[in-house]
């Protein structure tokens, strides 16, 4: 790989880490009794925000109360985020393009583990609920969104990325758009061993 190609991919594995200190996802909530909204953020091992009134106003329509425990992940996403960020390093150092192929497709299936995993949680979250609580809507579930808005009752919810959401998509579209140079690369010299290889007599 190029030398500017090793730099990128040392500085997507660094910024991985941030995602250890900062929120990856995040959770509004705003409805008339609440003007000034309530929000939930999750990071690599623990939630944060407005948990405990949320935990309060889930009660009554029988949803479970939100706790670290919930989540196995918080024990060992920070571990996975840590070996990733490893993996980038070394592919950096190695300076074989096939670590980078492969740092980028742990990378992508991680994060789309992640989505699939809130998906999973929301919908169990919102669909499994208590049948002795105080407030029934027939027919109603409350799974919050997993990207974008959402009316649930009177409350309108919003699901976006957070801090450490950002930086984790950033860096995948770094390592895509420096595969991206180095397959054009290998390309071009590919192309020139094979004209040079033909002019020969």
């Amino acid at each position: 790989m190029r030398p500017i190609s090793r730099v990128m991919i040392a500085i997507a594995a660094l910024a991985l880490l941030v995602l250890l200190f900062v929120p990856i996802w995040r959770i509004d909530l705003t409805a008339p009794q609440y003007p000034e909204g309530l929000y939930m953020q999750i990071w690599a091992d623990h939630f944060s925000g407005d948990v405990e009134k949320i935990n309060g106003l889930n009660h009554y329509i029988g949803m479970a109360h939100i706790k670290d425990d919930m989540f196995a992940e918080f024990t060992y996403l920070p571990k996975v985020i840590m070996a990733l960020s490893a993996l980038g390093l070394f592919a950096a150092l190695w300076r074989r393009r096939i670590f980078l192929v492969g740092g980028l497709v742990a990378l992508s299936l991680f994060s789309l583990w992640a989505l699939w995993r809130m998906w999973d949680w929301g919908y169990k979250y919102g669909h499994e609920l208590d049948p002795r609580a105080a407030i029934k809507v027939e027919d109603m579930a409350y799974q919050p969104p997993l990207i974008g808005h959402k009316q649930l009752l009177n409350f309108d919810a919003w699901s976006t990325p957070d801090t450490g959401g950002w930086v984790l998509f950033a860096v995948i579209a770094l390592l895509a758009g420096v595969y991206f140079l180095e397959v054009r690369d290998l390309r071009a010299k590919l192309k020139a061993k094979r004209a040079l290889a033909s002019a020969k007599p």
